[in-house]
Order: C-alpha cells, then structure tokens, then sequence
C-alpha cells in the first residue's frame, strides 16, 4: 500500500467513524492512533501516548479559548445581546429591511465579544426572530439573515477558530486579529448591501416600522454602551501593545463580568428585571456550558493532534508540498483549488475538525508556493483569513451547513430549505468577498501593516 493509500484509508476510517456517531475527537484520535500503530508497533504509540495530553494542552496561549468562551457566556447570560439588537434596530430599523440589518449588524457585535459561530447564531436568533416575526419579516428573509449574521462570529476577533489557527500555524495571534478587521467589516457591509437590493428587488419579505425618537435612539445607544466600551478596552489593549491577547481575554472577561453584575444590582435597585443582568448563581451556572465547550475543543485538538501524527508517518504533506511545487500550475489556481476543497468538506464537517485535519497537510504547500512576492509570515496570515473566510460558506452551504441547523432548531416551523433560500442571495456576496482577499492580499494585510506600524513607533517612544 502506497503512502497516498495508507493515508486516505486513515481520512476514510475517521470518516466511517464519524458517519456512526463517534463523536468528532473520538473519530479522529482512533484512527490516527490506529494507523500510527500500525506503521511504527505498539511501543512507539505507547510512547508517543504518554506525552500526548501534556504537549498538547501545556501551551499557555491554550488559555485564551476558555477565557473568551466565558466572556461570550457572561454576555450572552446578562442580556447584552439584546441590547445590541436594540441599539442598532433603534437606528436602522425603520429602513426597508432595516430589522434584518440591525440583526447582521448585532451579529457583528456580539461576535467580537463571544468568538464563536454557532453560539453568536444561537443567541442572536432568539432574541431577533422574535422581533422580525412581530414586524411580518418573511421566515425566508429572517432565517437566512440570522444564519448568516452568524458566520461572522469565527471571523470577527476574538475568534475561536482564529486563535486556533494561529497556534497550529504558529503564528502571532494579534497579528491574525488585526488581518480580520477588514474582512469583517467587508462583510458585514456586503451583507447589508444584499438585504438592502434584495427586499427592494423582492418585495413582500420585511416589512417597515416606525422610526425611533431621537430619546429612544439615546436610551438605545447607552443601553449598548458597556459593550461598546469593552470593545474599546480590548482593542486598544491588545493592539496598543498594553498586554497580550491572553491577558486580553481574562480581563475582558473579568471587565464583563462586572458589567453583568452592576446591570443585575441596577435592575433590582429599580425593579424593572427587563434591564437583564447576572446575579452570583447565574454567574456559576456560565461555567458549566464554558467548560463543555472548552473540553469539546480540547478533545478535538487531541484527535486532531494523533491524526495529524498518523499522516505524518506516511510523508503525504511533504510529498503534496513537491508536487504542488513542481506541478506547474499558477499558485493562484492552486490557492483557489484548495479553497474550493474547503468549502465543499466544510459543509459536512464541523470547522474546527476541518482545519485541525487539512491544516498540517496543505499548509506546507501553500508556503512553499510564490505568491504576491510575500514573506512566509504574511502568506500564513493571509491563507488563514481566507481558510476562515470559506469555512464561513461551509457553515450555510447545502447539505449540512451547522448555523442552519442552529436556526432551524430555534425556528422550528420554518422548513430547512426556505432557511436555504433566505442564504442564497448572501452567498454571492460571499463569493466576491473571497474572490477580493485572494486577488488583493493587501485587502487583508492591511490590518496586519497598521498594527506593526504601531507597534514600531511605540516601541520607540520607549
């Protein structure tokens, strides 16, 4: 059996374990200790067990996922979710389609302070569906718009999966935050643009309802305010050089704790249990789902980790890195070959086992490769935003994109395929969006440049 053989029948039997319900982690860990097993004996994997859990999870900056796991929860719990779709529906709200932007546009926020897709998706649905409801949105316009208002939160910083990226590529987390500023912003305006056209060109699908009062806006906006100042806290520390994205996170979370708190004392001074809050037992009750979450990462990162061992033995990345290399194909072509890869695995696997199974083998061959005169630093940067840009696509794409899922499970009475209509229109934004970062890496690295700028004027004002 050639290398390319053995390690397709390691992806093969991850995949028939997975299609038996084997938890993700699980599927991964089991094959790759199988085929390590069976390419270097017993004692050799016994060997490698032995150190495994305390290589893997020793790294410090791992901290940083529960920490900002907690700070989404904290978030999430205390009602500033709502706050955010309050303040920018009290803006837009009254424009045609205006409902379903404050949901992209609170999708946005609460993903910069939770990091996670499928939790940004969960939350957001039920406090904007609701409303949209209320206001006759069709279930088509209102679904599809929070499905893909949730892709943002792996994309916007803090993210999960970009923090993940930047240990297993080894590189600088802040840097890889920086790059997805634009990106972020580039969709979260794209998506605005699509509801804007397409509930004019398609009538019938959003409704209008009556502009706010100047008062109301205010009340709104400071409503919102602690989060906005959160926001601020952790972009000016980390990017300002003050502290670490580690640092960054706890006191993050610590700084939203607070807020929670005081929101919970002030709506019990003024008993109006609407204003939201966190009292100390919901407090303790936000550990429980962190910590399922954290193990569920880390269990991934285990697998993935034996996985990735597996495939190593057989020298598939190494031999994948010459052929690329010699292939003869335009590296762009190449690039653009790998993404579509990505977004077809991505809709029927989960993101964080995607990249933690294809990373370590295509990685090397997109380094290798002569792309817009980059360093290897900045190739890795830019790849990775473009990685997360299409696992976004995987995550609403047909058959089994998760957020659809999520919102179908929220939504209960809307048929999974109207949920797939409502994202159409969103996918051609998409498709431009990724079609821009792979033609113009400036576009991403733009971030990454005004970030090191910063820091090389600070570091000489010292």
């Amino acid at each position: 059996m050639s290398n390319i053989q053995f390690a397709l029948a390691i992806v093969g039997g991850m995949l028939l374990l997975i299609a038996i319900r084997v938890p993700i982690g699980g599927a991964m860990f089991l094959a790759g200790a199988i085929g390590y097993w069976y390419k270097v004996g017993d004692l050799a994997l016994l060997n490698y067990l032995k150190g495994l859990a305390w290589g893997r999870f020793s790294t410090y900056d791992l901290s940083v996922i529960p920490l900002f796991l907690l700070m989404g929860q904290f978030a999430a719990a205390a009602g500033l979710s709502t706050r955010l779709f309050h303040a920018a529906n009290s803006l837009i709200g009254h424009f045609k389609g205006g409902v379903a932007q404050a949901a992209i546009l609170a999708c946005a926020g609460f993903g910069s302070i939770c990091g996670s897709s499928v939790a940004t998706t969960a939350t957001m649905s039920q406090v904007a569906l609701p409303e949209m409801k209320r206001l006759r949105y069709s279930d088509r316009i209102s679904t599809g718009t929070l499905a893909v208002g949730g892709t943002m939160g792996i994309l916007i910083p803090p993210s999960v999966i970009l923090i993940i990226y930047a240990l297993l590529a080894e590189q600088n987390i802040v840097k890889l935050f920086a790059a997805a500023f634009v990106p972020g912003i580039i969709a979260t305006i794209g998506y605005l643009a699509v509801l804007a056209v397409y509930v004019r060109v398609v009538p019938g699908h959003a409704s209008d309802q009556p502009r706010y009062s100047w008062s109301a806006r205010l009340r709104a906006l400071l409503d919102a305010a602690p989060i906005g100042v959160i926001f601020i806290l952790l972009f000016v520390g980390i990017y300002g050089g003050f502290f670490t994205a580690t640092q960054g996170a706890a006191i993050g979370t610590v700084a939203t704790l607070v807020v929670a708190l005081w929101m919970k004392f002030r709506a019990n001074r003024l008993n109006k249990p609407e204003l939201g809050g966190i009292d100390l037992r919901e407090m303790v009750a936000c550990f429980l789902p962190t910590a399922q979450a954290t193990a569920m990462i880390f269990v991934v990162l285990l697998g993935a980790a034996m996985m990735n061992t597996a495939l190593a033995v057989t020298q598939v990345p190494n031999d994948l890195a010459e052929w690329v290399g010699g292939s003869g194909f335009p590296p762009l072509l190449i690039v653009a070959g790998f993404l579509v890869f990505f977004i077809v695995l991505a809709s029927v696997l989960d993101e964080l086992a995607l990249m933690l199974l294809l990373l370590p083998i295509l990685l090397p061959s997109i380094l290798g490769l002569d792309l817009f005169g980059l360093t290897t630093e900045y190739k890795a940067i830019w790849f990775g935003i473009l990685m997360l840009t299409v696992i976004e696509i995987g995550l609403i794409a047909p058959p089994i994109g998760l957020n659809v899922y999520v919102v179908a499970n929220i939504a209960r009475n809307v048929p999974i395929g109207e949920i797939y209509r409502g994202i159409m229109p969103f996918l051609v934004s998409d498709f431009l969006r990724v079609l821009l970062l792979l033609l113009v890496p400036q576009v991403t690295l733009a971030g990454v440049w005004l970030y090191e700028w910063a820091d090389t004027l600070q570091r000489a004002a010292r």
